[in-house]
């Protein structure tokens, strides 16, 4: 394993230090909003933005580093990621704050899929499963730390942008530094929902409803912790407890899922999911003690939703089919975060914010009815056409290659039951 990870440390490391920047970037700008007196549907819509750019960088992304190359395009959208942060300090207004986060959201899916495509390119066959999983607790570990990075200044001032502005800069540096060749050019996703939801409809929903769910939390969950009356210590704790809740708690349920009818997990999670957001709510911020808790074990369940959906659709597809499937799933799940964070505005601006846990706990339930209704209309997939459970973190469809098969292994599968 260990000499597996070596020629690829750079990349890791670089990404690593990018993220704790934009996980600290990402809180900080919802708070700061809020100091800012922005409405909360405004937030909303800014918070958003991210998802938007993200979303639509996915498409023209691949296209910019085929023209320029990987080294450039990292190089460009790490310098324009930093400077965004600057800017949004520089000029505080909605309208600006929502260009910059579109930028921001395009910026960040470039970086993911320059970093995915070389580490495709540098990993042998039989070690993909454990690259993969290496780099997503890299991801959730960086993310979890800006939240961290959080206190060590006052929200409402210059330093934490331009902590956050550095640590986006600095990521480029490894980068800099490495001698891995260049991988080949990256491709444009596809996606074809009617298959996919012909496939397997639970994993569609279950795709949607995370990204509405993991949305709302990255783009209003610190605007909850603000309002409720946490100070930027607790805000930091809160969203830091759920991360690290979906870190450590996705591989006991993914394996579980591996042995079962994951659309029962799925459903089981997703009404579990469902009861620990409304006991965050009751206990926030009355029991601090009872927020962590239950935000930790919300988190754990909450981000596992995408992780079983993909491994639910990769029980269905055959081998050629699992790259373009799954890329389907995780742009459903960016349609689903685009929109999260803007109706959670609305409906903060309009019932105060514990209707964030209780918009979670709405959608979870309506995921978990509806795989239930599923398990009743077809039988369980054969034991036997299981794929092995991954942790997934939102990224790019680069990173997907990883989890997929090369021509050369792929071998016809039998489609299972959906």
């Amino acid at each position: 394993m260990l000499s597996t990870l070596f020629p690829i440390v750079s990349l890791l490391t670089g990404i690593g230090i990018l993220l704790i920047g934009s996980g600290l970037f990402g809180t900080l700008l919802a708070l700061r909003a809020g100091l800012a007196g922005f409405s909360d549907p405004v937030i909303g819509l800014v918070m958003s933005a991210y998802f938007v750019g993200f979303f639509a960088g996915t498409f023209f992304c691949p296209g910019l580093i085929r023209r320029v190359g990987h080294i450039r395009a990292f190089a460009m959208f790490a310098t324009i990621a930093a400077a965004t942060a600057i800017l949004h300090v520089l000029v505080i207004e909605p309208a600006v704050w929502l260009i910059l986060r579109m930028i921001t959201g395009a910026c960040l899916v470039g970086i993911y899929t320059v970093i995915e495509s070389w580490l495709n390119a540098q990993t042998p066959n039989a070690r993909r499963g454990q690259v993969f999983a290496a780099y997503m607790a890299v991801t959730l570990l960086a993310l979890a730390f800006g939240q961290v990075l959080i206190t060590w200044a006052d929200p409402s001032g210059f330093t934490l942008f331009g902590v956050a502005s550095i640590l986006l800069s600095l990521g480029l540096v490894p980068i800099a530094f490495t001698s891995i060749a260049q991988p080949l050019p990256v491709k444009t996703p596809h996606i074809g929902l009617r298959f996919l939801y012909a496939t397997s409809p639970a994993a569609i929903a279950g795709a949607l409803a995370s990204g509405l769910v993991i949305g709302a939390f990255w783009g209003m969950g610190p605007v909850f912790a603000q309002r409720v009356g946490l100070d930027t210590a607790g805000i930091a704790s809160f969203m830091a407890a759920t991360i690290l809740g979906g870190a450590a708690l996705q591989w006991p349920i993914g394996h579980w899922s591996d042995r079962v009818d994951r659309r029962r997990v799925l459903a089981l999670v997703a009404a579990s999911a469902s009861m620990f957001a409304l006991i965050s709510m009751a206990a926030a911020p009355g029991s601090m003690a009872g927020l962590m808790v239950s935000s930790f074990l919300f988190g754990g369940l909450a981000f596992s939703v995408y992780s079983i959906s993909v491994a639910h659709l990769n029980d269905h597809l055959r081998p050629e089919e699992s790259l373009e499937g799954i890329s389907g799933l995780l742009l459903l799940h960016g349609i689903g975060a685009a929109v999260g964070p803007a109706a959670v505005g609305l409906l903060i601006a309009g019932f105060g914010p514990r209707s964030l846990p209780v918009y979670y706990a709405v959608t979870l339930l309506l995921l978990a009815t509806f795989v239930l209704l599923r398990i009743r209309q077809a039988p369980p997939t054969p034991m036997e056409n299981h794929a092995p459970f991954t942790l997934m973190v939102r990224t790019s469809p680069e990173a997907l290659v990883l989890l997929t098969d090369t021509p050369d292994e792929a071998a016809a599968a039998p489609h299972g039951n959906r």
